[in-house]
């Protein structure tokens, strides 16, 4: 069949060097894709948000399943509007998705349904944002309720930083809509995960768990990013912590938005606190997490076609998922000064060396062509990723790949996965 896959980043990237394997394809597209994509599918110059565009041109190639990357066509409904033209479509409705695209919609929905979380307040006013600040105490969480590409979350460490952050987002400046209402809530100590699983609303299908990088700097330092890198399997999911994660969180979580009339065919992506035997939920996504998407996608053995297929059709019952025993690390290279500026346009070198690597491939999330080269385009430019039959002998692996690749100002952290070889 015609596959089509939406986005542009590392995770696109993998969705589509993952669906590229399976023999159902019969010819693979990426709108708007990179050049990484361009390597495995055609890529197709539509953007994620021209909704009528990627319909007409998923009628007219005969698309025989859309995949969904990204969170913005989901919040503005794209699945809606393809399953309402009789097409097949990966991804959460436009009810659903809202689990992701309103994080107070999304603590109300945990509140409701016992998923466990941090204590929070909803607030449209600076004054009662502060008033819940000092009574709540420091270090604590200030959250844009909208999307905000994976940075709209501040740890404030004092009370000036707490209220310059609320003050910031319901002023209109820092997140622009995104912040017209905030999230405030309680620190939660630990360490986090990221747990994903496939749903079509009733069966719930675990993926293998993982591990991201969200601070930019070695250490969990400086600004939250969109991820510096992941790892999996991340060792604090223990037996009885994916037990609970299962119960507690996605299993409430997905009867929950059915109970809603809100039905979740999709990913649910959670992001856990873990502290000794406590699992709280920090937050939920609509989609694969980026950078979480490559290393569990280069762990899975089955073919994700079939997968894809079964979500899409709502019947994921007798599906299962065979995963590689051996571990796999992701190490994203950004752009100096992300997450704040960021130059543009400078010539990548080391990309075929990097690929003569053994079990490791380099996904693209940043960059664009020109003659004769690669060139970075995004604050994070490259995820790359490797298999090893350890965590330890996956960090080398890929470390190995990024010592390979080059450009003017290039920053990575020096120390993802660290914290599962120190478990």
């Amino acid at each position: 069949m015609n596959i089509l896959v939406i986005g542009s980043g590392g995770r696109e990237h993998a969705l589509v060097w993952k669906i590229a394997q399976s023999p159902l394809v019969e010819k693979l597209y990426c709108a708007p894709g990179n050049p990484g994509t361009a390597q495995l599918a055609e890529n197709v110059n539509i953007a994620v948000d021209d909704l009528p565009a990627l319909l007409a041109f998923a009628k007219g190639k005969e698309i025989g399943l859309t995949v969904v990357g990204p969170e913005l066509p989901l919040s503005l409904g794209l699945v809606d509007l393809f399953e309402e033209n009789g097409l097949k479509v990966f991804g959460a409705r436009k009810n659903a998705a809202l689990i992701e695209a309103s994080k107070a919609f999304s603590k109300d929905l945990m509140h409701k349904y016992q998923v466990p979380t941090a204590a929070y307040g909803v607030f449209t006013e600076v004054d009662k944002a502060i008033a819940f600040i000092d009574q709540t105490g420091i270090p604590i969480v200030i959250k844009a309720d909208g999307l905000a590409a994976g940075k709209g979350v501040i740890i404030a460490q004092n009370r000036e930083e707490a209220v310059a952050a609320v003050t910031d987002m319901l002023s209109g400046n820092a997140f622009g809509s995104a912040g017209s209402r905030v999230v405030v809530e309680e620190f939660l100590k630990g360490e986090e995960a990221s747990f994903l699983a496939f749903t079509d609303g009733k069966n719930i299908i675990p993926l293998a768990s993982a591990q991201d990088h969200k601070a930019v700097f070695d250490g969990d330092q400086g600004p939250n990013t969109g991820g510096m890198g992941a790892y999996s399997p991340a060792p604090v999911v223990t037996p009885a912590i994916h037990e609970k994660a299962m119960a507690e969180v996605m299993r409430r979580t997905v009867d929950g938005l059915a109970a809603e009339g809100r039905t979740y065919k999709g990913v649910l992506y959670a992001g856990l606190m873990i502290d000794g035997e406590s699992v709280k939920t920090l937050e939920f996504n609509a989609r694969f997490g980026d950078p979480e998407c490559q290393p569990l996608l280069m762990r899975m053995k089955s073919d994700i076609v079939p997968v894809l297929l079964a979500v899409a059709d709502g019947d994921l019952s007798g599906v299962e998922i065979e995963w590689h025993d051996k571990a796999a690390v992701c190490v994203v290279m950004a752009a100096g000064g992300y997450p704040g500026d960021y130059k543009k346009g400078d010539r990548i070198s080391g990309l075929g060396e990097a690929a003569q690597v053994e079990d490791l491939v380099v996904f693209h999330a940043g960059t664009k062509s020109d003659q004769g080269g690669i060139l970075t385009n995004g604050g994070r430019v490259l995820g790359v990723t490797a298999l090893g039959t350890t965590v330890p002998e996956a960090i080398e692996r890929a470390y190995q790949g990024v010592a390979k690749i080059s450009w003017p100002e290039v920053h990575y952290r020096k120390d993802i996965g660290a914290k599962a070889v120190n478990r």
